[in-house]
């Protein structure tokens, strides 16, 4: 059995029983407002049961997951449901005007959990990516289980060192998320794309540092 624990919080818990692979995430919300989880399920694939929902400050919410099983996680911040029932939120909205994302993924910027459980040879990969940008930190760490599991995590609140061009700001003036540069400019160098689509042609930019350091 290996176990995982996130800041936000992300807690995921790989049981191996009679032969088959699966898995309980617990999400566990260690901010002091409510936030809200929205999973996307790589791959075309079915969505899990539950794509979606409210979560208080210091509660936690598990879902079973069958592996094998791709995907991805984040969090939603400052959201609302106006007078004509529509919910959206500030910083990673789905789109979809409900609290379940429904198959739909994430509008940067957006802290990002990855998931592959039972890829090859059986493993299990996560990471914490912040290519679609920040806007909470994010911290995944095993507990028991086999191999050499490492925490995975983004710490920082690289709200505070956002440049001005990046920032993403709330209804009170206060940075609640910042951009990729690819997603800010949407210029190849940023994106390595086109010219730049190799390690070679797309070096670290001071912009994709900030995200690194």
């Amino acid at each position: 059995m290996m176990k995982t624990l996130a800041l936000y919080g992300l807690t995921l818990a790989f049981f191996f029983l009679s032969g088959t692979h699966s898995a309980t995430i617990t999400f566990t919300n260690n901010c002091p407002n409510t936030v809200w989880p929205g999973s996307l399920t790589a791959d075309q694939k079915p969505q899990l049961s539950n794509t979606g929902f409210e979560l208080a400050s210091k509660a936690s919410l598990s879902l079973d997951v069958a592996a094998p099983w791709k995907g991805r996680f984040w969090t939603r911040t400052q959201c609302s449901t106006d007078s004509s029932g529509k919910f959206s939120c500030a910083t990673a909205e789905c789109s979809t005007g409900q609290v379940a994302c429904n198959g739909n993924g994430v509008v940067p910027p957006a802290s990002l959990v990855e998931i592959n459980m039972a890829a090859n040879g059986g493993m299990d990969f996560y990471n914490v990516s912040l290519v679609d940008g920040f806007n909470l930190p994010v911290l995944v760490a095993t507990q028991g289980g086999s191999g050499d599991c490492q925490t995975s995590t983004c710490p920082a609140n690289v709200n505070a060192v956002c440049p001005a061009e990046l920032q993403v700001k709330g209804s009170d003036g206060s940075v609640i998320a910042c951009k990729s540069a690819c997603t800010a400019f949407n210029e190849p160098q940023y994106c390595c794309t086109g010219a730049f689509n190799t390690p070679q042609t797309c070096p670290p930019t001071n912009y994709s540092k900030i995200f690194e350091d």
